[in-house]
């Protein structure tokens, strides 16, 4: 993407770590880590200024999202954890995407 996320017509709501990291360097964004309750207990680091949802609880925890609050979420390979609750946030009328290849792409970037 060459483009702010939200401002362009991409299809796929994801971002890569190289994305991701700009975006927080704007500061502007709300990064939430998504891994199960036991891959975030077995592994609790996070990215940099992520917090912890637990994702079988999103029902409750998107309520507290402010409105307008642009949001990228992870889990451990950016697979079916993140992609759904990308997809739970986004019915809900959240600007959601999650981070291609999740914590461990992240990782691996750094």
């Amino acid at each position: 993407m060459s483009k702010n996320l939200w401002e362009t017509d991409h299809v796929e709501p994801s971002v890569s770590p190289e994305e991701l990291k700009k975006i927080l360097e704007k500061g502007s964004v709300l990064l939430l880590d998504v891994r199960r309750k036991a891959d975030y207990d077995a592994d609790p680091g996070t990215i940099p200024g992520a917090a912890w949802r637990n994702p079988e609880q999103v029902e409750a925890w998107s309520q507290e999202i402010p409105k307008g609050q642009r949001v990228v979420v992870y889990c451990v390979k950016g697979g079916s954890v993140s992609q759904s609750i990308t997809a739970a946030l986004a019915k809900k009328d959240i600007q959601a995407c999650y981070l291609q290849g999740g914590l461990k792409a992240w990782k691996e970037s750094s």
